[in-house]
Parts: C-alpha cells; structure tokens; sequence
C-alpha cells in the first residue's frame, strides 16, 4: 500500500532546513531515503518502524519512529502516526535522536 505523505509545520520546516543547507547534504539523502520508504513500505528492515512511547499525535495517535541514520553521532529520526485519513501518514519531526 502507498501511503499520501503530509507534514506538520514543524516538520515541513525542518525539511526545508535540511534540503536546503549544503552541508547536510548527506542527511538529506538519508532522510528522503527514509521518507520514500515510509510512503511505500513500513516495514522495510533498514526503517527499524517502532513505536515511540512518549509522543503522541494532536488526536492522540500513536507516533512511531524511523531510522533515517544510525551508528552516526547525532543520527537522524523521522516521527510519524497514521492519518489523519484513510491511505495518509503525518510526519511531525525530523530531527536528531533525541
């Protein structure tokens, strides 16, 4: 299943940042690496999808957590939940590990 993907303004704005600085350019292709996986298939072994206890989306949502890097100091995650309709995914963060 193909999922629509749509972004928190918090989410859309730290896209912008990343694209757009040259020197993250290697995060950035990570990241969007990421984001096409998420829209295509949530369960790809490199995404390590879980969810993410301490987050929760505006309606309550489970929030879950994909890897974009990892063994990398700083490593990038994106958060996202389902919805908020049917065949839709929010990403509400992307953003180092926290």
């Amino acid at each position: 299943m193909r999922f629509e993907i749509r972004y928190s303004l918090e989410a859309a704005c730290q896209r912008k940042t990343i694209e757009s600085d040259p020197d993250r350019a290697r995060v950035w292709k990570a990241v969007s690496k990421t984001i096409g996986l998420i829209e295509t298939d949530l369960r790809h072994p490199s995404l390590q999808t879980h969810k993410y206890h301490s987050l929760h989306g505006p309606n309550g949502e489970d929030v879950f957590e994909a890897y974009a890097q990892n063994k990398t100091p700083g490593a990038y995650r994106v958060f996202w939940y389902y919805g908020p309709g049917k065949g839709q995914l929010t990403i509400v963060a992307i953003t180092p590990h926290p």
